[in-house]
């Protein structure tokens, strides 16, 4: 990592303290009290720092890295080089990312951008609003009237706060979003550039012109849900468009009216949910993958990426392609078209 950085300089956490912390056992018990003070990736690890393995092809940087110590699962400890303490995890990402969460707190969550702390004197409050203590509003941010901010919650310089939304406790709104016709649970993120609580896409079409319908229903977003810069999430027509405790949504996220996300959700960047599409618990839907109007995703159903979701998924399956299908017969189909394909050019020879 760069010598120069946003974040302070942890003090040394000791070996122990995070096997504790991150559920990992020791190889050898009696490196509990060596101390790491730097995080970095295997190939670049600082000399005093901590770096995990959990993908065989970086494997060949074992005999070349500069970290102190390594988390990483079972099955690579005797290929560590002697020297480098071993912490041993089922799942060395997760425990790596709780290390850094120990030694990085101010990372989990956006600072202020400005440094301000309370309400700046340039941003615009309306009399009738609701602030707690320890709210901190940056400058040039709007908050209308009739709104509601929680305790410990911050927006960010630039951001327009509706009139009437309601936002719970330690909740970020970063530089620049916007947020109207929204209720918003505690300990959400919501990134540069959101926007949420617009119209959803509405109209009913004719050779006359298009009227436009009329949406009165709202956004809510639940607890610890993080949503990526740049998205956007539209407000229901006559119900309410809902995403799930837990969900995180990546950048450049557009979210039709009426939709529905479940519980610990995740949807990779430029993913598309078109108006009353409904997603169950645990979903993951791969980069630029589409779901099209009221389809529904079962629980734990996985789509690949720039598949287009046409026909209900049921839960726990992995589909993809486009139209997506189960994808092993996806993946069947796209064997025999390229074998085919080869076939045709063996024959024009």
């Amino acid at each position: 990592m760069q010598e120069f950085s946003f974040f302070d300089v942890p003090s040394p956490v000791s070996l122990g303290d995070i096997a504790r912390e991150t559920g990992c056992k020791l190889k050898n018990d009696s490196d509990a009290g060596k101390t790491i003070s730097a995080i970095g990736p295997i190939e670049n690890a600082p000399q005093d720092g901590l770096s995990f393995l959990d993908n065989a092809k970086y494997v060949s940087a074992l005999e070349k890295t500069n970290a102190k110590a390594l988390i990483c699962s079972k099955k690579y400890v005797e290929r560590v080089p002697d020297g480098i303490a071993v912490l041993i995890s089922p799942l060395p990402y997760r425990s790596f990312a709780q290390a850094i969460s120990m030694m990085f707190p101010k990372a989990l969550r956006p600072a202020s951008i400005t440094g301000e702390t309370g309400i700046s004197t340039g941003s615009f409050v309306h009399p009738d609003a609701k602030v707690e203590d320890g709210v901190v509003v940056e400058f040039g941010a709007v908050v209308g009237a009739g709104a509601s901010i929680g305790r410990g919650s911050l927006i960010g310089p630039g951001a327009v706060i509706g009139a009437g939304v309601q936002i719970g406790r330690n909740t970020t709104i970063c530089a620049g979003a916007s947020v109207i016709c929204a209720l918003i649970g505690n300990d959400v993120i919501i990134h540069s550039g959101v926007r949420i609580g617009q119209d959803g896409f509405g109209f009913a079409m004719g050779l006359g012109g298009h009227l436009k319908v009329p949406q009165i229903g709202r956004v809510v977003v639940q607890d610890k849900v993080e949503i990526g810069a740049n998205t956007t999430i539209d407000r229901g027509s006559t119900r309410d468009t809902i995403i799930g405790e837990g969900t995180k949504i990546d950048n450049q996220v557009v979210i039709g009216h009426n939709v529905v996300i479940g519980c610990h959700c995740v949807l990779v960047g430029q993913v598309g949910l078109a108006g009353s599409a409904t997603l169950g618990n645990y979903v993951v839907l791969g980069a630029r993958a589409g779901v099209i109007g009221h389809m529904k995703v079962g629980d734990g159903a996985q789509i690949a990426g720039n598949s287009t979701v046409a026909d209900n998924v049921p839960p726990g399956v992995q589909w993809g392609g486009v139209p997506a299908r189960p994808i092993r017969h996806w993946l069947k189909e796209l064997a025999a078209a390229r074998a085919g394909a080869r076939k045709m050019v063996k024959g024009k020879k």
